[in-house]
């Protein structure tokens, strides 16, 4: 009897699989139903930097205009779209990285804010940025507002 009550079990030394199996199958369910959504996306790079006012102050910054008419201006000076194209490419010509920014009324078509971006891709300007007035909520909280 001694025998028995010193005898010990041994100790089982295998992994159970079937929790691991299982966690694979809901992950290549999640994985062929995301799949067809990425495929469909539109890549986009956003910014990696806090909203705020953009430093230009040591350097010249081409401002183009577009009002309600579509009328443009180049640095609140009145021109006409081929004027435009020929004096953004002289500036750049002379200084590159020239910083080039859009501003257009709100009730402005969208293709005129496009057409003038593309006149200026066109003179040779590298990137465009689009100026905008901050929206007073955001100003009140110091952070964007949040859509409801």
């Amino acid at each position: 009897m001694m025998r028995h009550r010193h005898r010990r079990r041994r100790l089982m030394s295998e992994i159970n699989v079937v929790p691991l199996i299982d966690v694979m199958l809901v992950l290549l369910v999640v994985f062929m139903i995301t799949a067809p959504m990425l495929a469909q996306s539109v890549k986009v790079e956003l910014p990696r930097v806090a909203a705020g006012p953009a430093d230009s102050s040591d350097r010249e910054t081409i401002i183009v205009t577009v009002d309600r008419q579509g009328v443009y201006f180049l640095n609140d000076r009145r021109v006409s779209e081929s004027a435009l194209k020929r004096e953004v490419a002289e500036r750049l010509a002379r200084r590159r990285d020239t910083p080039v920014h859009v501003r257009g009324d709100r009730q402005v078509p969208y293709g005129a804010v496009v057409r003038v971006m593309a006149l200026l891709k066109d003179a040779g300007a590298p990137g465009v940025g689009l100026i905008t007035l901050p929206d007073a909520a955001a100003d009140r909280r110091g952070r964007p507002p949040e859509k409801r």
